[in-house]
């Protein structure tokens, strides 16, 4: 992807699945976080945190992944998983400062 990915390109993906290339596991855009977050004078975007969410028995390695977006476009992040107390299910972070 060549342009900068915004809060609200992610809004529109919102229920979607993003899939890291080279992985079986699928994960689902389940929030689009702006509360708390401040940029600095000049950022080129508001900042934002992604939270995804996927199978708790198979969890994806943190890391920089390409993904495929369901009804969007190809883009690279770095996924986190995070503490998740439900269980069912296994949280990732996806932060943009």
């Amino acid at each position: 992807m060549s342009q900068i990915l915004t809060v609200q390109d992610c809004f529109a993906h919102l229920g979607e699945t993003v899939t890291p290339k080279g992985q079986h596991r699928a994960l689902t855009l389940v929030s689009v976080d702006t509360s708390g977050l401040r940029g600095n004078d000049g950022t080129t975007r508001e900042p934002f945190t992604l939270i995804l969410c996927g199978p708790p028995d198979d969890v994806l390695p943190e890391g920089l992944y390409d993904v495929d977006l369901e009804n969007g476009p190809d883009c690279t992040l770095y996924i986190m998983p995070i503490h998740t107390v439900a269980r069912g299910r296994q949280n990732y972070q996806v932060v943009f400062n």
